[in-house]
């Protein structure tokens, strides 16, 4: 498969991504905030997990807001 189709599967959306997309984004909230809970119960000082916070905070996110700029753009060009 070229990249170009590649690319254009990746970021046109559809309600499934956006779903899967979802769900990514609750997992990654969650998973981070039990990483810094377990710490802080077990080890008793706190343990920043950095990549799940980014994952949640600004690669979801920025993803959406590729994504629906793509299929705008491609949707009315």
């Amino acid at each position: 498969m070229k990249l170009k189709n590649r690319i254009k599967e990746f970021f046109t959306l559809s309600w499934k991504k956006t779903a899967i997309a979802l769900m990514i984004w609750i997992i990654a909230v969650f998973l981070h905030n039990m990483i810094y809970a377990f710490c802080m119960a077990v080890f008793k000082f706190k343990c920043e997990e950095a990549f799940l916070f980014l994952l949640a905070v600004i690669g979801i996110p920025l993803y959406f807001f590729v994504s629906t700029i793509y299929s705008l753009f491609k949707k009315f060009k």
